[in-house]
């Protein structure tokens, strides 16, 4: 089930939120936990038994953790919560990498481990880190162990970002999970948050989608110069308005039940450097990565050597979490690549522009912004494409490097006027300047009024959302496959 369908906007949804409310306080989590298996197990009833085991297994591993901090020998808790972690890493490895592996070593040595094919659950990716934050923060005693395994269950499966995030940490919503405060100005503005993540998602993501789908079908030798630029564009605003509509949309269902999820995006396409975008964009990733993965493997703390093999390490871990191909690995190395490349570089270009005042000048500002969507543009080739030659083949017909052979469509039929309405549309809502606007507008208006113009605006979009759902036969998440 997605939330932009019609049976979570008018069936599921309201259901949830009326038992919710209807409902006293000690019961609401117990009501909000079989809705959330319920939501998980729409799509595929097989599918609970593994949310449910990674639930028992970190709520037992957390308890475990927690107890053997009464034994003198440390290093019993230590060892207990890195086999946790261990069995976690196995269990996604299973259901998410072992055919990836099989058909690597039949490709690569001809070894044919004649495994069946193992369908990939929705959002394990999300809801193992998820697990293995809490244990760790169990360890560190950053946050109590919590011994109702209902609210370990109901953290680990809360349906507004269990199968697409943002990865919410215990420590975020401990105390919410405990006890929460509802009210009707934080419903609306739930409301308002959904509104604006279901537009995203059904207006934006949706339209560009047919486009860079269709594109990216193509052989790249097919793809003219400019049309291959049109499908990098529009997969480069199809995802982020796709995965930022999506947590949008979390954050706006958290509101309602009275949950705070953090801020998974911050306009990373404004972004000067790729180290910037890296802390713009996807932020829940970027921040577990750093708390759990680049610090504890020594960070910056080593040298310089080993904080470039620190870098590559957690970008290559990053890439695979994406997805179990190499197109993903090789995304996660090319960003590797360029961080490092940053890091080498960086003393020497800071005395570059300190002597030359570029950094002072708004012509370089938009340089470093126009160079470091090139190479997101070139990264999201890599994630879009079906295997490496593809994403090679594709990056060399968008810089005129392939001889065209039998031409397909021309770049009028994928930028029609509706399709450039919908880009500049895509263009301004990724932009701070339209935040900006609305808190000048605020200032110039009393409360009320502007209370009045947000809550019409709001209808408008909501309605015009749901009329895209409704008469949308393509409907694709791209974050569901992780």
């Amino acid at each position: 089930m997605v939330f932009s369908s019609n049976t979570f906007l008018f069936c599921f949804l309201p259901i949830c939120l009326s038992g919710y409310y209807l409902l006293r306080d000690n019961h609401k989590n117990i009501w909000l936990f079989i809705m959330s298996l319920l939501f998980y197990g729409w799509s595929s009833i097989k599918f609970l038994p593994i949310i449910g085991i990674s639930i028992v297994l970190n709520y037992s591993g957390g308890y475990l953790v927690n107890y053997a901090e009464k034994y003198p020998n440390k290093r019993i808790k230590k060892i207990l919560c890195f086999l946790v972690i261990c069995i976690n890493i196995l269990f996604l490895g299973y259901w998410k990498y072992l055919n990836f592996f099989a058909d690597s070593l039949r490709s690569i040595v001809g070894m044919d481990l004649a495994i069946e094919k193992i369908t990939l659950p929705v959002g394990i990716s999300f809801f193992t880190f998820q697990g293995i934050s809490y244990v760790i923060d169990v360890y560190r005693k950053q946050v109590p162990v919590q011994k109702q395994i209902i609210n370990v269950g109901l953290y680990i499966a809360l349906f507004p970002q269990l199968i697409a995030g943002p990865i919410v940490r215990y420590s975020d919503i401990n105390q919410e999970i405990i006890h929460r405060k509802h009210s009707p100005k934080m419903f609306a503005e739930g409301i308002r948050r959904f509104t604006v993540g279901l537009a995203k998602k059904s207006i934006l993501a949706n339209t560009l989608a047919v486009n860079a789908d269709a594109i990216f079908s193509i052989p790249y030798y097919q793809n003219t110069v400019i049309v291959a630029w049109i499908g990098a564009v529009c997969y480069s605003f199809q995802i982020y308005f796709d995965f930022s509509g999506y947590s949008d949309m979390a954050i706006g269902l958290g509101r309602m039940f009275g949950f705070h999820i953090l801020e998974n995006f911050n306009y990373p396409y404004i972004s000067g450097t790729i180290r910037e975008f890296w802390r713009r964009w996807h932020i829940s990733l970027g921040n577990w990565m750093r708390d759990y993965l680049y610090i504890p493997l020594g960070g910056n703390r080593k040298g310089k050597v080993r904080k470039i093999i620190n870098t590559f390490v957690v970008f290559g871990i990053s890439g695979l979490w994406h997805g179990a191909n190499w197109t993903f690995v090789l995304w996660g190395i090319f960003y590797g690549i360029l961080i490092v490349s940053s890091l080498l570089t960086e003393d020497y270009v800071l005395k570059f522009n300190e002597k030359h005042k570029f950094t002072k000048a708004g012509w370089f500002y938009i340089f470093r912004i126009a160079r470091t969507n090139l190479l997101v543009m070139i990264g999201w080739v890599f994630f879009k494409a079906d295997n490496i030659g593809a994403a090679f083949g594709y990056i060399k017909s968008m810089f005129g490097l392939v001889k065209v052979e039998q031409n397909g469509f021309t770049w009028q039929w994928y930028l029609t006027k509706y399709h450039i309405f919908i880009l500049i549309t895509g263009l301004m809502a990724m932009l701070p300047q339209a935040k900006q606007a609305l808190y000048i507008l605020k200032e110039k208006m009393n409360e009320k009024t502007f209370t009045i113009v947000c809550n019409i605006g709001t209808i408008f979009l909501l309605i015009l959302s749901i009329m895209y759902v409704m008469t949308s036969t393509y409907n694709p998440f791209i974050y569901f496959q992780f």
